[in-house]
């Protein structure tokens, strides 16, 4: 089909015909959607601070206290989309995307020109606020993109969340290979540079690609059979940087080798274009012959049309909660899966129970991902084995994040087992990464690595998705960001109020048994593995209550995740259809009668 529509455009009219039908690809949905992938691939640089945070350390002096601080403000930043959110509300994609652009800029620049001492050494609550600013542009690129995608694929929301979070998961190891092409292997502050202006670039290119579609033709049946396609492109981009990681840390590369190894990289990014002009002129033809078909098999279509008690049978996604004052229904809210207010989802039961959760679940696993570099260095292992820990997370996270999607939709779909339920298995395996980094085991960190990244990635597409379903969509972009913020509130009192705490008082106790005291301004560094194990023993605790915080989510809506949980717009979907089908068919009746009028005045004329 592909072949054929091609060569209809390329054989009847020329290059004006081609640039009609490039126009139809780059303006259509799939290619939004691609758009939305590379700007995911680029948003996760809040996931490589372990890489560069030493560098911080050491050219500003800063003990492990103010890191860990640093890294809060990082975690807050990424995670406080609510600014965001309620600007999504009100405006279209491409101002929310523009905002993350100018932040992330200005946020990285700044944190670079510090660290580089081209400007006087800040004060820690000034880099406080440009690690901020950086870290909270992903949630504008997260929320112009990846809600819009939502929104344009409602029935699809676990492997379209999978996909999406997966290259965020991603991003850590795709910029850390083009930071080697671009700058060698021996230059952190240039790694600090890259972050400041190829998200930023990225997400410029396609301002005007990402937008809501309205009435867009498109089979449904398709749509997860596309999403498996750019998973399986996916999955080779996540296996050639595993290979590729490895390969780099047993091996020594040069600069050439860099390059072409940015290179496949690269042209692994462009290859689901494929699957997008593929599909996109797959749609284009549907669209030009869906008339046609839809006369020509009269009797097939109008048994498809639905019974006029259809509409009876789904739940409105409306009611008169929605034209009264929102103050005055907070806690009388409308049932799962209808559309919620902002402050009805906010002061709900399951909400509370998935925010505790997450503050104990995530933010006990970022503050594993923040403090791995500091870790490796206090367990003796070197600068490259370190960044080889981060970039496997990243991969690691990556899988989490599309395992959890795809996975919890086919269990969803064919077995209904819930989501929470799958939430709460990923929050208990993060407990095995927190248990090895306690232990401090040779070459445990390795694994530690890999097994937290695998469970946070898995958290978000899972949490995200939940929201989506609980709640509804008419207010997704505010109440995404809000169930986000809760992860940097456990990152506050895990990281800041007890990792960082514990590794100085080890550093400062250190520092005592060799007859030495602490001087200011220099950095505080702690050498085994007593730095962290205490802390990480109770973080382990604290991801147990978590797990049993999430199985009460499990049990409230154990009945709501038994029936079908998108219905509504599986019927509104058919809707369309039968719209389209009614169209074709009233087009065909004025055709004919039109024919056949001009027959009648025909033979008079010849009378």
């Amino acid at each position: 089909m592909y072949k054929t529509v091609v060569g209809e455009f390329a054989g009847g009219g020329g290059s004006r015909e081609m640039k009609s039908l490039i126009y139809h690809v780059i303006a259509g949905r799939w290619f939004m959607f691609y758009a939305s992938l590379l700007i995911m691939a680029a948003a996760g640089a809040v996931y490589m601070f372990g890489m560069y945070s030493n560098e911080v350390k050491t050219s500003l002096g800063y003990d492990q206290t103010t890191i860990n601080l640093l890294s809060f403000f990082k975690d807050v930043g990424a995670t406080f989309g609510i600014i965001s959110g309620l600007i999504n509300e009100v405006t279209p994609p491409w101002v929310v995307l523009s905002i993350g652009v100018l932040t992330n800029f200005f946020g990285y620049f700044m944190i670079w020109l510090a660290v580089s001492g081209r400007i006087a050494k800040p004060h820690v609550w000034q880099m406080c606020l440009y690690t901020f600013i950086g870290a909270n542009s992903q949630t504008f690129a997260t929320t112009g993109a990846l809600v819009t995608c939502v929104k344009n694929f409602p029935g699809s929301r676990g492997s379209l969340l999978g996909l999406l979070k997966g290259y965020v998961g991603l991003s850590g190891a795709i910029i850390a290979q083009f930071y080697h092409a671009f700058y060698g292997d021996h230059n952190p502050q240039a790694l600090i540079l890259l972050i400041a202006w190829l998200p930023a670039a990225v997400s410029f290119l396609f301002l005007p690609t990402i937008r809501i579609f309205n009435n867009v033709f498109y089979h449904h049946r398709n749509v997860n059979k596309v999403f498996y396609h750019l998973l399986y492109i996916s999955l080779a981009l996540a296996g050639f940087l595993m290979v590729l990681i490895i390969m780099q840390n047993r091996l020594t590369f040069t600069r050439p080798e860099f390059v072409a190894d940015g290179v496949v990289v690269f042209f692994l990014l462009l290859l689901p274009l494929v699957v997008v002009f593929r599909e996109e002129i797959n749609q284009l033809k549907a669209k030009t012959q869906g008339v046609t078909d839809s006369t020509s098999q009269l009797k097939v279509v109008t048994e498809i049309i639905p019974p006029p008690n259809a509409e009876q049978e789904v739940p409105a996604t409306t009611s008169s909660h929605d034209t009264s004052s929102c103050f005055r229904n907070i806690l009388n809210p409308p049932k799962r899966g209808e559309d919620y207010t902002i402050l009805q989802a906010i002061f709900s039961i399951d909400m509370l129970v998935l925010f505790v959760a997450t503050i104990f679940g995530a933010g006990g696993a970022l503050t594993a991902i923040d403090n791995l570099g500091q870790i490796g260095r206090s367990l003796g292992y070197p600068r490259k084995s370190i960044t080889t820990c981060v970039s496997l997370l990243s991969i690691w996270n990556y899988l989490g994040r599309v395992v959890a999607g795809f996975a919890s939709e086919i269990l969803l779909t064919k077995y209904k087992v819930p989501r929470p339920f799958l939430l709460t298995l990923v929050m208990l395996l993060s407990c095995v990464g927190h248990i090895l980094i306690a232990l401090g085991a040779p070459n445990a960190l390795y694994f530690a690595s890999m097994i937290i990244g695998f469970s946070l990635g898995a958290q978000w597409p899972l949490m995200f998705a939940i929201i989506s379903e609980i709640f509804g969509l008419k207010h997704y972009s505010t109440l995404y960001n809000f169930g986000a913020v809760s992860s940097p509130v456990g990152s506050y009192f895990l990281n800041v109020r007890l990792t960082g705490v514990l590794y100085d008082k080890e550093a400062l106790k250190q520092l005592k048994a060799k007859g030495l005291s602490r001087q200011a301004g220099k950095e505080l560094n702690c050498v085994g593995v007593q730095c962290y194990r205490m802390a990480f023993v109770i973080i382990t605790v604290a991801t147990l209550f978590a797990c049993f915080i999430s199985f009460v989510l499990v049990l409230r809506t154990r009945k709501f995740y038994k029936g079908d949980i998108y219905r509504n717009f599986k019927v509104e979907h058919v809707t369309e259809e039968n719209e389209i089908t009614k169209t074709g068919i009233s087009v065909l009746f004025e055709t004919e009668a039109h024919a056949s009028a001009l027959g009648e005045e025909d033979k008079k004329n010849r009378k």
